[in-house]
């Protein structure tokens, strides 16, 4: 019997309720990360207090932030049917 599953149920879940949402999220961990580094030279060490900011924006490292934009981009679209062992990508129908 084939089962199917999607993003949500398969427990590597990094996307985020919609693509505006993810990129808003991106731009403020990545503006944090680069302001920590950037405007160290200006205001001191103090700046690198972003950092932490940046990563739990981008919820814990940049590739997983990819990894989310991704799956937020494809949740809905695509859908995994596994027979027999073996699992494959289709579009999901609507």
């Amino acid at each position: 019997m084939p089962t199917t599953d999607t993003a949500a149920s398969s427990g590597s879940d990094f996307a985020s309720a919609s693509v505006p949402r993810h990129l808003a999220r991106g731009g403020v961990g990545f503006g944090a990360l680069i302001a920590a580094f950037a405007l160290v030279p200006v205001f001191g060490p103090a700046t690198l207090l972003l950092a932490p900011v940046g990563l739990v924006a981008l919820r814990g490292c940049p590739m997983c932030w990819a990894i989310g934009l991704a799956e937020t981009v494809s949740r809905g679209r695509l859908r995994r049917e596994c027979t027999d062992g073996r699992c494959e990508l289709k579009p999901a129908s609507r």
